[in-house]
């Protein structure tokens, strides 16, 4: 999680992103992005620590526009990535926009799970692997909280 705006400092550079999710089961996950002007489709396996496998195929971006717009209907997000540079390592910063409009969580890539890391002044609680801050249970949870606001019933909520 991120603890405070001060990432903002250290940021150099932002993409907007965003992501469809086309599958989910038992960890596994196939989705579809696209960040400025690159479009892929990755593939992710279950976590196993804090690693899991990942297959990554860049793609057109028309084909990613339509998988968005249908295969992936309203299993999207958008969000603004922030690279920021501290300590020696570029974090990803997303700031998400629509559904999950405030949501602030930073990420790193790691070369290795026994990587040395020393974190930033402006990161706070550990949620790897928190079921809780997953993004399909976070978009489900703001679904939700919006269909109360609208007096409707979880029944007709879109699926």
């Amino acid at each position: 999680m991120v603890a405070n705006d001060a990432w903002k400092l250290s940021a150099v550079r932002s993409v907007g992103i965003r992501d469809g999710l086309i599958a989910s089961s038992e960890g596994r996950k196939v989705r579809v992005r696209i960040s400025g002007d690159i479009a892929t489709i990755a593939v992710k396996g279950p976590r196993i620590g804090i690693m899991r496998p990942e297959f990554e195929y860049e793609i057109e971006i028309a084909d990613a526009e339509r998988m968005l717009s249908t295969v992936c209907g309203g299993n999207t997000l958008d969000k603004q990535r922030f690279f920021v540079e501290d300590s020696g390592a570029t974090w990803h910063v997303d700031v998400y926009g629509g559904i999950l409009q405030g949501v602030v969580i930073a990420e790193i890539e790691l070369r290795q799970e026994t990587q040395k890391l020393i974190l930033p002044p402006w990161i706070g609680r550990e949620v790897t692997g928190d079921p809780f801050y997953k993004k399909i249970n976070m978009r489900d949870r703001a679904l939700a909280h919006h269909q109360e606001r609208l007096g409707r019933p979880d029944s007709l909520m879109p699926s």
